[in-house]
């Protein structure tokens, strides 16, 4: 049964989404979405919902509010289910009443899903409380957009003592000005410009009604804007909070699977942070490869693990098997912290940890541990590089190499969402040359590379792309050299 959700993501902050727009994102299988949306948006939809893009596009032609509504009519009466994103709160300038009133027209079912209005979460980003007692008991929030044409009492509005914001409205701010001071606002009275708040190209300019416009020019602001007006912007710098956090101004992109991504993206945007998530791998699990293993699994002196995906793979079937792992007697190796925890989830504790995240580091810890004729079983993907097996052969060690997974390229929903990215985080020669075929290498070279190690940044150089490498290799050393890297700047 096709129905259509008008629905508000925020003002830009991924996490700034409502818990049921990420819910209905996730039941749409057509979505229409304009640049007022944030970049990782797209990442909540299935992947076989099909995308729409309404906004301004350079050199392309902009979809009138007509025809948007006729696409959105059009696809219910095809049976979708239609996801309408709009940033903010679609009730906020948003047309989405013009929206609905259409839908009722055509007698289609819709849904309403509230989401923050930028007019006070922008504020909040900036260090602006749009209320605050003494200062302001009332805010007022108008549509700035050709402002000579807005059908504004502008002598009651220049009286007003709250908070006064103006969405969508860089392009009239001198009309906004002139038309308060001409009629008795005080022109001492504090001002400010943010543009793209709540997202890492957030830029805050303040002043008061004489020189804000200047200082504005002066400091290169681009649409989306918002501007406040009131006492209350005299407390940007007090409250502050967003702009000191140490990543902020900082768009960084993961480029690892959906399910590896999570922590490392929980810590970038806790550090203040915007992050743009390309999973430029999909991992297909073959666990099936280990059938012919199993009966052997108790003999096995060591298994060794080299991934995350290789201990899930591994472990999730001898669940589905039913496989009593008390039977296994080897001795457990890891490659790194993160392999270790993913087997210390499964109630194992490795005896080995190779001290960088590199296969000749494994191997270093390795060799002193292991005897001739011994069995040993890796399970890995089947891309792995064969530096670790031949070198335990090398050793006389009897080697099994079986491949429980296999990396594959992503698929990119969002391209427009790279355009905001400054750092690209690659953890493997696989994230290198899928991020290749995904975005474009010409596109990859404008960014900043940071590899988690040498063999990842063997592959970028390669692909003839510098990069800055991590002195650990783990995700924590990725954290690190991001702070080095913001400090520098």
């Amino acid at each position: 049964m096709s129905k259509v959700y008008l629905m508000g993501v925020g003002p830009g902050d991924e996490e700034l989404m409502t818990l049921k727009s990420v819910r209905v994102l996730k039941e749409c299988t057509a979505v229409l979405y304009d640049r007022l949306a944030g970049g990782n948006i797209l990442k909540h939809i299935n992947k076989d919902c099909k995308v729409f893009y309404v906004g301004k596009e350079s050199g392309a032609h902009y979809k009138t509010q007509e025809e948007i509504n006729d696409l959105i009519i059009q696809l219910a009466k095809e049976g979708h289910i239609v996801g309408r994103v709009k940033g903010g709160d679609p009730y906020v300038f948003g047309r989405g009443g013009e929206e609905a009133l259409r839908l009722i027209e055509e007698n289609i079912d819709f849904e309403v899903v509230p989401g923050i209005t930028s007019a006070i979460a922008v504020l909040n980003y900036a260090g602006i409380p749009i209320t605050h007692r003494g200062m302001a008991q009332s805010f007022h929030v108008f549509t700035g957009m050709s402002a000579k044409n807005l059908n504004i009492n502008w002598e009651s509005v220049a009286a007003l003592e709250g908070t006064l914001v103006f969405l969508m409205g860089l392009g009239s701010l001198d009309e906004i000005i002139e038309n308060l001071v001409v009629r008795g606002k005080d022109k001492s009275t504090a001002c400010g410009v943010i543009m793209r708040g709540t997202t890492s190209k957030q830029k805050k300019v303040v002043g008061d009604l004489t020189d804000i416009s200047d200082k504005v020019k002066k400091a290169g602001l681009k649409s989306p804007c918002i501007i406040v007006i009131g006492d209350v912007v005299q407390l940007h710098e007090q409250l502050n909070w967003k702009e000191k956090q140490p990543l902020f101004g900082l768009n960084v992109c993961v480029t690892r699977t959906k399910e590896q991504a999570k922590p490392v993206t929980e810590k970038l945007i806790s550090l203040g942070a915007e992050v743009t998530e390309i999973n430029s791998i999909k991992i297909e699990n073959t666990p099936e490869n280990l059938k012919d293993y199993i009966k052997e699994l108790e003999n096995y002196n060591h298994i060794v693990f080299t991934s995350v995906n290789g201990v899930n793979s591994f472990f999730d079937y001898l669940k589905n098997i039913n496989y009593d792992i008390r039977k296994i007697k080897a001795k457990i190796s890891s490659i790194g912290p993160a392999t270790t925890d993913s087997i210390k989830n499964r109630g194992i504790i490795p005896e080995i940890q190779a001290k960088n995240f590199v296969a000749e580091s494994l191997f270093e810890s390795l060799k002193t541990e292991v005897n001739s004729g011994e069995k040993i079983l890796i399970p890995r993907a089947k891309i792995a590089r064969p530096y670790l097996v031949e070198e335990l052969r090398k050793l006389d060690c009897i080697v099994d190499e079986v491949h429980v997974y296999d990396t594959v390229t992503g698929d990119l929903v969002n391209k427009r969402a790279f355009e905001d990215v400054d750092v690209v985080l690659y953890t493997s020669p696989s994230t290198v040359r899928n991020m290749i075929k995904m975005v474009g290498l010409e596109e990859l070279k404008m960014k900043k590379s940071l590899a988690i190690g040498p063999i990842t940044n063997k592959e970028l150089q390669i692909n003839g792309m510098e990069a800055v490498v991590c002195e650990e290799y783990s995700s924590q050393g990725l954290i690190e050299k991001l702070l080095e890297i913001k400090e520098e700047a």
